[in-house]
């Protein structure tokens, strides 16, 4: 009796591994999500839509990294209208890492004039029950967008999936160390770096300017722009599966010559030859 049971308990638990395998991932996940919490800030306001979503370690940028929950709840209300729509998503093999990317409308007051256009990225992390929940939260502005930006959404890539990672502090560190490698090697040639770490479906994220969107035109902009880059580590994480990933840290940027403080975030995927590339960079300017 007991070796029928046990058997029948191995037998259930093969069945749930072998449907958890089976269950598809898709990137409409975390589209849903962010729309959802984009009309939660028309209904419930900015404050109370961040903080119905925020992960528990989640962080914004006001302008250095502070805790959602910690920088929401310091304030009383925050004024005006706050709009956005995701362009560029993607999410992680097994569902828990993702992040979306578009372009928002803030506007506090009633003319056009009072509105502020710019660029997000939403950085989302599984909790215990398997919900998304708002673990970064960054964004630039620019002028207003002379057309609109078409929609990037892809599922998980399966000949890009590995084994589940059995050590996470092991996969932490392999991110840390790619990106610091990245900062070093910026430091000896920016277009060098780019060139060897930038997916060719990059996105560069920068104040002031429209998304600049694949390796060739990213690498024409920082030429043209005359950009010269230092930066530091601050934290990283990356999903389970090995796919996706995520990098932020502080940034001093010369631009021709001008020199100014930034955060960075970083989104790093693996390609098929199992190498982490850069798919998105963003930099948001620190204020003075």
């Amino acid at each position: 009796m007991k070796r029928l049971i046990l058997a029948a308990a191995i037998l259930l638990c093969y069945d749930e591994l072998t449907l958890a395998q089976q269950t598809k991932v898709e990137v409409s996940k975390v589209v849903d999500a962010e729309q959802s919490f984009n009309k939660q800030t028309e209904r419930k306001g900015i404050k109370d839509a961040f903080l119905s979503v925020a992960d528990p370690e989640g962080i914004v940028f006001k302008p250095e990294a502070i805790k959602i929950t910690d920088f929401y709840n310091s304030i009383d209300k925050q004024p005006g209208n706050l709009s956005w729509q995701p362009k560029f998503a993607r999410i992680s093999a097994n569902g828990d890492l993702a992040f979306t990317a578009g372009p928002y409308i803030y506007q506090n007051g009633k003319a056009d004039d009072d509105k502020v256009y710019g660029h997000y990225v939403s950085i989302w992390r599984a909790d215990v029950d398997n919900k998304l929940k708002l673990l970064i939260d960054l964004g630039i502005q620019h002028p207003e967008p002379e057309q609109e930006e078409t929609t990037d959404f892809k599922d998980p890539d399966p000949s890009k999936q590995t084994a589940p990672s059995k050590d996470p502090f092991n996969g932490r560190s392999i991110i840390i160390g790619t990106d610091k490698i990245f900062n070093h090697e910026l430091t000896v040639s920016a277009l060098a770096t780019y060139k060897e770490f930038l997916s060719p479906e990059g996105r560069y994220y920068f104040p002031g300017f429209d998304p600049i969107i694949g390796q060739e035109k990213i690498m024409k902009f920082i030429d043209n722009e005359g950009i010269s880059i230092s930066a530091e580590t601050i934290n990283v994480g990356r999903s389970s599966s090995n796919d996706l990933a995520y990098s932020y840290g502080h940034a001093r940027i010369k631009k021709g010559d001008i020199v100014s403080n930034y955060n960075y975030v970083r989104i790093w995927e693996i390609d098929k030859d199992h190498k982490w590339n850069v798919l998105l960079e963003i930099f948001s300017a620190i204020e003075q």
